[in-house]
């Protein structure tokens, strides 16, 4: 069983890919840019710090319209446009996802870039909540 999962209140997918699909209990989320789900559009396109927290907020909307949440996470993949952003990144992740509360799994990837020239994407997998 596979069901897509899509909600306004992310940005809606840039092809043809859906937000997430739930399977057997998980939820596997696309990536996800730091754009406004209203617009798509950067509150900044210098600061790795916003669009990272947006991209968060997106990955929380869709996570919730699939029926999990940050708690539920077991693995998280971040795409860099820079290494150097590494630091600022991990500031607003922990925020997401508190050392101290057994966050999920990670990859961090440098890539030469992203669509809409971001400076940061970040995908997830989570299990539902029971």
């Amino acid at each position: 069983m596979r069901e897509v999962i899509k909600t306004a209140n992310a940005p809606a997918a840039m092809g043809p890919y859906s937000q997430a699909i739930k399977a057997n209990g998980m939820l596997f989320l696309a990536g996800q840019l730091g754009v406004k789900p209203d617009t798509a559009d950067y509150e900044s396109t210098t600061d790795v710090k916003v669009q990272a927290k947006q991209a968060f907020e997106n990955m929380k909307a869709v996570l919730e319209a699939g029926g999990s949440d940050l708690e539920h996470v077991v693995k998280t993949t971040v795409l860099l446009t820079d290494m150097k952003d590494f630091v600022a990144l991990n500031e607003v992740y922990s925020s997401f996802f508190p050392p101290d509360k057994a966050p999920p799994a990670r990859t961090c990837y440098a890539t030469k870039e992203l669509p809409k020239k971001a400076l940061v994407e970040v995908e997830a997998i989570a299990v539902l909540k029971e």
